[in-house]
């Protein structure tokens, strides 16, 4: 007999800066909405044991969709996107994560990203408070020191070594096949996609002075980082933390950077106990 998955997935339209955008995601389970998003230069498949795991499915509809330019979410149709370099911004990711909530009517959804997603989750509650039960942070820092981002998108520079890269943001002991799972996932994005989601990583990204106004009292603040994570390492992820009176900052034992995905088990014992207790609220 046939085995399917938990998970399914379809495409919505949304208009996002005055553009419009044909987008793919996937879902599973029911209750509260979970949003989740993946982290730079991948998609929505990072995510697959949190959409396939039964107890999470028991109390949240989670939901994951890929950036335009990434996975199936393909560039826009209305304009010469080929013409212009692909670059995220923070305004429009903001506005992405708004627009597809709003499109899909979800009431205060939960939000949770990782990486360069998990640097936006406190943009998210600085600026909209009220959209947002509970944002949580896997990686989040409060600054990334700027790098030279043209080498990502050069032609002597393949998806392979792309993919290679992110090996070594993985924790030793993350189970291989998560690993190399991960790896795969990396080597699909389009040759600009990476460099263009660094940009608002490490050019964009900057919450100096913007942390402190924070409320956690409209909207609860977590953030986790893996004890292995040399791009956003638990001293500066606690950092963070400090500047957000009210936030939660837990250090992950035995993960890396790459945490939605390199090892989903790990990452459930710390994730289920916030859920559990948002659930509650």
């Amino acid at each position: 007999m046939a085995r399917f998955d938990r998970a399914g997935g379809r495409y919505i339209y949304i208009e996002v800066q005055n553009i419009e955008y044909r987008v793919y995601f996937e879902e599973g389970g029911d209750g509260i909405p979970l949003l989740c998003q993946h982290s730079a230069g991948s998609d929505g498949q990072q995510w697959r044991h949190v959409l396939n795991d039964d107890e999470i499915a028991s109390r949240y509809r989670v939901l994951v969709p890929d950036l335009p330019y990434h996975g199936k979410s393909q560039p826009p149709g209305s304009v010469e996107w080929w013409n212009e370099e692909y670059r995220l911004t923070r305004s429009f990711f903001i506005d992405f994560l708004v627009e597809f909530s709003h499109a899909l009517g979800l009431e205060r959804p939960v939000y949770m990203g990782a990486c360069m997603s998990g640097c936006l989750a406190p943009y998210l509650a600085l600026e909209h408070p009220d959209e947002f039960r509970a944002v949580i942070g896997l990686e989040a820092v409060l600054r990334n020191e700027e790098v030279p981002l043209d080498y990502w998108d050069h032609p002597r520079i393949s998806n392979n070594y792309k993919a290679a890269a992110m090996w070594s943001m993985m924790a030793p002991g993350s189970p291989e096949r998560y690993k190399w799972e991960t790896m795969w996932g990396f080597s699909q994005g389009g040759p600009s996609v990476l460099k263009g989601d660094f940009h608002y990583y490490f050019k964009e990204h900057d919450l100096t002075g913007k942390a402190q106004q924070i409320d956690t009292s409209r909207v609860p603040v977590y953030l986790l980082t893996g004890e292995f994570d040399p791009a956003a390492s638990p001293e500066d992820t606690r950092q963070l933390a400090e500047q957000i009176k009210g936030a939660k900052y837990t250090e992950m034992k035995g993960i890396g950077h790459l945490s939605l995905c390199e090892n989903p088990e790990t990452l459930k014992r710390y994730l289920m106990p916030i859920l559990i207790k948002i659930a509650k609220m």
